[in-house]
């Protein structure tokens, strides 16, 4: 895990994709990476190139132009349940009670905890391909409200 100013990044996998040519195989690499504060702000990235370093390096720079907000509700959890969705990935997040930590997935946990949550819960449906899996925590993250956003939303709805 490396910190870049006020934030930290982790990569979550690297795969490798080889095309057959003439000469034989090439290959070329992909990179998930998660940025975040640890204080309320995350955002992931998937960097492509021939090189890992380079993939690696992709992936810091799509993160930090995808970083979201988190709503953190004590203690250190999120405000309510919600499920996020990407293709046929669903992961349900809970919160938790003081003391509970994150359990979760490798995927969701790391973008949990550099999120700057500390006690989740989280459960993978459908697909458990990890790209999928990332994207859809993200949309979860993103279908948060804090109470006093939900309560100024009802009152125009009236």
């Amino acid at each position: 895990m490396a910190t870049h100013g006020e934030f930290e990044d982790k990569v979550i996998y690297i795969r490798r994709t080889a095309k057959t040519y003439k000469g034989g195989r090439r290959f070329r690499f992909g990179a998930m990476v998660v940025v975040g504060d640890r204080n309320g702000r995350v955002g992931i990235g998937l960097g492509k190139a021939k090189e890992v370093p380079v993939a690696v390096q992709k992936g810091q720079y799509f993160a930090h132009r995808n970083i979201i907000e988190v709503p953190i509700a004590e203690p250190g959890t999120i405000p309510h349940e919600v499920v996020g969705a990407h293709g046929t990935s669903k992961v349900m997040l809970k919160p938790a009670g003081a003391g509970t930590g994150v359990i979760a997935g490798t995927v969701p946990r790391a973008i949990a905890e550099l999120a700057g949550l500390r006690n989740l819960l989280s459960k993978e449906l459908g697909s458990r391909n990890q790209t999928n899996v990332a994207y859809a925590v993200i949309d979860g993250l993103k279908q948060l409200k804090t109470f006093d956003e939900a309560k100024q939303e009802r009152e125009a709805a009236q």
